[in-house]
């Protein structure tokens, strides 16, 4: 990679603005973690939010940084990549996932920053810049990663109403408020996971751009790493209630064995993405597997046409994302 002169500012700069869009993404995405937990009562707001932000910084001791590298070298060629595109990138993604927030969409703030990289780079170098087989990948999951947590809350919704059908409707409530609490906890690993080695990608890909760091290196510094779950971590617990009325009121009515089967359901597919190494969106999965596990329960249980409003946001959330962060690029030669 051609290294470009960076002055010590701008770097702390763009460091500082990823840093703030992980931030965000914990912020805006603190609804697929305690969406369901807070609306099926199990927990309260505050003592939910706290419970999953812990969670989701523990992904730092089980995950390899397998989606961290997906992003550094598996969307765009790195040898393009300078502090222009990354802020162009992180511009893209942060307006998108502000836009969002403020009307309580939930969208994926994963796909707006694969987006703002996709916009940056296109404006750089066209075409010629981005790896096509990685973009392929994303745009697969676009599709599999709600239909894989819609089939599997179905199917376990299925399964524990077998299993549990001769038993009396308060005692399997009973049950599953203390499953519950094991479901979120494992969905919330999955989350930081996934959404938190994202922007260490990015860090990692500016530190090199910038001659603080070699291809060879394996893994980005220590402190990239710890710095970008604690922000995740925080954002969590600042929450984002808006989207959380959506997610757990709004799209479906939740009792605690449907919480149980849905974030089960959402913690697999992000397990097999992260383990694979494939970046993909937690606001998709955990909609998708809402979606299963109540219309599997009652199939009108599920407001489908506020689902088809989500459904466009989510169509709309990548080309958007890529306008902005194609505009920002352009912009930054000017500012940075």
């Amino acid at each position: 990679m051609t290294t470009a002169q960076v002055s010590n500012f701008t770097l702390a700069f763009l460091v500082f603005l990823a840093l703030c869009f992980v931030f965000m993404n914990g912020f805006h995405d603190a609804a697929n973690s305690i969406a369901t937990v807070v609306s099926t009562r199990v927990l309260k707001p505050y003592n939910a939010i706290l419970y999953v932000a812990f969670f989701n910084f523990a992904a730092i001791w089980l995950f390899e940084l397998k989606i961290a590298a997906a992003v550094a070298t598996g969307l765009v060629n790195p040898s393009l990549i300078d502090h222009y595109v990354i802020f162009g990138a992180l511009a893209g993604a942060l307006s998108w996932s502000v836009v969002t927030w403020q009307y309580g969409i939930p969208s994926s703030s994963s796909y707006a920053l694969i987006g703002g990289m996709i916009g940056a780079a296109l404006a750089k170098s066209g075409v010629n810049g981005l790896v096509s087989s990685g973009i392929i990948k994303v745009m697969l999951f676009v599709v599999l990663s709600p239909t894989i947590g819609f089939i599997l809350g179905g199917f376990i919704m299925l399964l524990v109403c077998w299993l549990f059908r001769r038993k009396a409707p308060s005692k399997v409530d009973s049950w599953f408020r203390k499953l519950q609490l094991v479901s979120a906890a494992y969905y919330s690993l999955g989350h930081g996971a996934n959404d938190a080695q994202k922007i260490m990608g990015i860090i990692w890909l500016l530190l090199i751009s910038a001659g603080y760091m070699s291809t060879a290196d394996k893994a980005p510094p220590s402190w990239v790493i710890i710095s970008c779950y604690v922000a995740i971590a925080a954002g969590t617990m600042f929450g984002g209630w808006r989207i959380v009325k959506t997610m757990g009121q709004k799209l479906a009515q939740l009792k605690p064995v449907g919480g149980f089967c849905a974030e089960t359901g959402g913690a697999i597919t992000l397990t097999i993405a992260s383990l694979f190494g494939i970046p993909v969106s937690t606001t998709h999965t955990i909609t998708g597997s809402i979606m299963g596990a109540s219309s599997t329960y009652r199939a009108g249980s599920v407001r489908w046409g506020l689902a088809t409003n989500i459904v466009w946001a989510w169509v709309f959330t990548i080309p958007a994302s890529a306008f902005v962060a194609a505009i920002a690029y352009y912009l930054g030669q000017f500012v940075l």
